[in-house]
């Protein structure tokens, strides 16, 4: 296959979570490819200043400022796109805390925001895409916590297990009028979300993952970014309700 199989000029892709790490990286990567990059998020100055940096190497950005369990606005967003040829459903928060010691609201709110708001997105990109019969793509975060069972993450990893769940459901009802669904587990990244704890606490944390990979280091935002072109060209059109795990190493699944 061509090299040309990763161009997506002239198509259109909506980004979650665009404010920053993979969300950010993905747009830039997207746009670089040749799309038009819609790019959402709640955080203002980082969504612009991720649309500036899309800009500065020539793309093309639009902004939508929203939360993702906004349902009325996400829908509205992502129908303003018009034809929608990718969507990227990256936006997700981190919580941790032991099965015993969490609260029902904590549950609720990473519900809300890691599945809820990805299902809500992928609805109203799968609606679109059908509406204009385009044969597009659409991509989901999930994590490497769902082939673990991490102390402290059960929220987290029970909504990513979740969005799994949701990719390849939603890619046995889809798939026969051309869309398709993939996953991305991505393993320990450097990004604001694993950046939250202060530098001293977070180098020993980073340096145990690292250590536990098989390349002997943890990710960056573009090594998932990458994942996320593939999936979202040409160059992926026989894949469907997978699973891509860009971790290093340090989980390998059958």
């Amino acid at each position: 296959m061509p090299l040309s199989a990763y161009d997506l000029t002239g198509r259109t892709a909506f980004i979650t979570g665009a404010a920053g790490g993979i969300g950010r990286a993905s747009a830039v990567l997207l746009a670089e490819a040749g799309a038009t990059v819609h790019c959402a998020d709640r955080d203002a100055d980082g969504l612009h200043y991720t649309a500036t940096l899309v800009r500065e190497r020539g793309g093309t950005a639009r902004v939508h400022v929203l939360d993702v369990t906004d349902r009325p606005r996400l829908g509205a967003a992502v129908r303003s796109c018009g034809r929608l040829d990718v969507l990227a459903a990256i936006a997700g928060i981190m919580h941790s805390s032991p099965v015993l010691e969490t609260r029902e609201e904590e549950l609720d709110r990473v519900l809300n925001v890691n599945f809820k708001g990805v299902l809500y997105a992928c609805q109203e990109a799968a609606r679109l895409m059908l509406a204009h019969k385009t044969r597009g793509s659409i991509v989901t975060m999930a994590s490497g916590a769902i082939d673990t069972g991490g102390a402290g993450l059960l929220c987290y990893g029970a909504a990513k297990a979740a969005v799994v769940q949701l990719t390849k459901t939603l890619a046995t009802e889809v798939g026969r009028h051309g869309i398709r669904v993939n996953a991305i587990a991505p393993g320990w990244v450097r990004t604001p979300m694993t950046e939250r704890h202060d530098r001293e606490a977070q180098a020993p944390t980073e340096a145990a993952m690292a250590r536990s990979a098989a390349l002997g280091r943890v990710g960056e935002p573009d090594d998932v970014a990458h994942a996320v072109l593939y999936l979202a060209s040409d160059a992926a059109e026989f894949m469907t309700g997978q699973i891509l795990r860009p971790n290093g190493g340090v989980a390998m699944p059958w």
